[in-house]
């Protein structure tokens, strides 16, 4: 079966897209990352694109309306003939002109189980601290389709993780990304095995 092509949005470290670049290498994945476009200039998984061979892109947003900036987004990813878009720790709500143009193939990561600790605001360490301070047990990551609202999309995976009574910000969130880092690949593979996209 042909490897389906894939796209990846980050704003960050890149830690799960070093997970799917090395899921796609050793055959978990059958498909190919065929380019990884960022909003922060700056950000380390540009880097570790590049260092696997992957076009990778700083998408400059200052100055831009939303759905120009989308559609610029948009227009990279068509021209690679990216077939799945993931959201790798991307930190910027997609326009409806965006996810129309890739319906029901967009997934996204959220380090909480969704419904709790999700939404608008809530992304990253913010997460975290809010489930340290809510004092809640259990916590976990979700992979989910993107819908047109803020972490609202069909659920696909999730998976639960205690919160320890010693835990810290650092310490939750790297137990957490161990987590994210499986079900991505899980939820990867599993829509590149699907016949038609």
């Amino acid at each position: 079966m042909e490897k389906k092509r894939i796209g990846v949005l980050i704003s960050g470290g890149g830690t799960n897209l070093q997970a799917l670049i090395d899921a796609c290498e050793n055959g978990e994945i059958n498909g190919e990352i065929a380019v990884v476009l960022s909003n922060k200039e700056d950000a380390f998984g540009l880097e570790r694109a590049r260092r696997a061979g992957i076009r990778a892109e700083y998408v400059k947003w200052l100055g831009m309306a939303p759905e120009e900036y989308d559609e610029k987004l948009a227009a990279i990813l068509k021209d690679e003939g990216v077939q799945l878009v993931v959201l790798a720790g991307w930190l910027r709500v997609l326009t409806r002109h965006f996810i129309e143009h890739f319906k029901n193939r967009i997934i996204n990561i959220h380090p909480s189980l969704i419904p709790s600790f999700c939404g608008k605001g809530y992304y990253g360490e913010k997460v975290h601290q809010a489930v340290l301070k809510a004092g809640v047990k259990v916590t976990g990551a979700t992979i989910h389709m993107v819908d047109e609202g803020t972490d609202t999309g069909p659920i696909l995976f999730q998976e639960a993780v205690n919160v320890l009574s010693e835990d810290t910000v650092e310490t939750l969130q790297k137990r957490v990304l161990e987590v994210e880092h499986r079900l991505l690949v899980k939820a990867v593979a599993d829509f590149c095995e699907r016949q038609e996209i």
